[in-house]
């Protein structure tokens, strides 16, 4: 498996989440015993759903506070979940360069949400980007 699939897993789970507030946790034990998954890949799939989870109402302000004349309610769950996923990396997974978070989250609205999500998301994942550059 690859940091991407696992990204897309995660991604998965989360997109889950925010319909029930509660993690799937049969889908989540059948990525982690996947044949092909690596130790890194399970712990990154478990990290970042327990994480997005854990850090739920501070990673949607930042969002909302990056998504200008969008209320959080009008935002496709498609892309709010790439959003979530994205802001935890950027927020909290340091071995993630804050760039590549925000092109895997333009990558996955490309292929799960409508044509103009890339440019949103983007331009969320920009704002966000700043903000997270000026408290370093």
């Amino acid at each position: 498996m690859s940091r991407r699939s696992a990204r897309l897993d995660a991604y998965q789970l989360i997109f889950g989440y925010l319909f029930s507030k509660e993690i799937d946790t049969k889908t989540l034990d059948t990525m982690l015993n996947a044949q092909d998954i690596t130790e890194s890949d399970a712990e990154y799939i478990n990290d970042t759903i327990n994480g997005v989870k854990e850090h739920y109402d501070e990673l949607l302000s930042l969002i909302a506070e990056n998504s200008k004349n969008f209320k959080l309610d009008r935002i496709y769950k498609s892309d709010l979940a790439a959003l979530l996923l994205a802001c935890y990396e950027m927020k909290y997974i340091e071995d993630i360069p804050l760039k590549v978070s925000i092109s895997e989250a333009i990558e996955l609205v490309k292929i799960f949400s409508t044509e103009n999500s890339n440019k949103f998301v983007n331009g969320v994942l920009k704002g966000v980007f700043n903000e997270l550059n000026k408290e370093v």
